[in-house]
């Protein structure tokens, strides 16, 4: 998605550079780039949409699970804690 980004703000600093050339090939190339560049936005916010709505759900599920075995969850957050915990000590 950061590739993404970054196209589309190099795609409209390209258009207004080239707003001022009045041939026909650049008026041309700027209509499929303006094109393109409309497809990339509608892409981009369908991706980040997509991810917010897989997050939601992932986080629904954590939770679901969480709430269905919650000392068994407990034991596990100590236990990765503990891991980590010894891990960074180390350091």
């Amino acid at each position: 998605m950061a590739d993404l980004k970054a196209l589309v703000s190099d795609s409209e600093d390209l258009l207004r550079a080239t707003a001022g050339d009045l041939s026909d090939k650049a008026r041309e190339a700027r209509a499929r780039v303006a094109k393109g560049l409309e497809r990339a936005k509608d892409s981009l916010a369908e991706l980040q949409t997509q991810g917010m709505q897989s997050a939601k759900a992932a986080m629904q599920r954590a939770d679901t699970t969480i709430r269905q075995y919650p000392y068994e969850s407990i034991g596990l957050a100590l236990g990765v804690g503990l891991i980590l915990g010894s891990l960074l000590r180390r350091k």
